[in-house]
């Protein structure tokens, strides 16, 4: 690999370290003037309303296909439907998005094997 792709590598990376590391640091530094037992009085309200915020970000980003073209809407579907089919039936995490991307990722070869 050349350099200039090494540090992208080297700049997600240490993005990626930043957004964990960086609340961390932040919230342990928090807790500690709190003192022994701070309870959830520490937590700051902001933070209960981000987590589930960047859930739904996700699930948008996540329902939005990616091709603009009946394919990528089909496969967008199908993908979904199958998704919350397993997660009814199963109830878990893992399983329900596996299928789900397995339907989206077959979807997607059927398509390019017909045209």
């Amino acid at each position: 690999m050349n350099d200039a792709l090494w540090l992208a590598v080297m700049a997600v990376a240490l993005g990626t370290l930043a957004m964990r590391a960086l609340p961390l640091a932040w919230m342990q530094r928090r807790l500690h003037r709190f003192g022994d037992d701070p309870g959830l009085n520490a937590v700051p309200a902001w933070l209960g309303v981000l987590a589930p915020l960047m859930i739904a970000a996700l699930l948008g980003v996540s329902l939005a296909p990616q091709r603009q073209d009946l394919v990528g809407w089909l496969a967008t579907l199908i993908g979904g439907g199958v998704t919350l089919a397993v997660w009814r039936s199963t109830r878990a995490l893992g399983w329900p998005v596996m299928a789900g991307v397995a339907a989206f990722g077959l979807v997607v070869i059927v398509a390019r094997m017909w045209a």
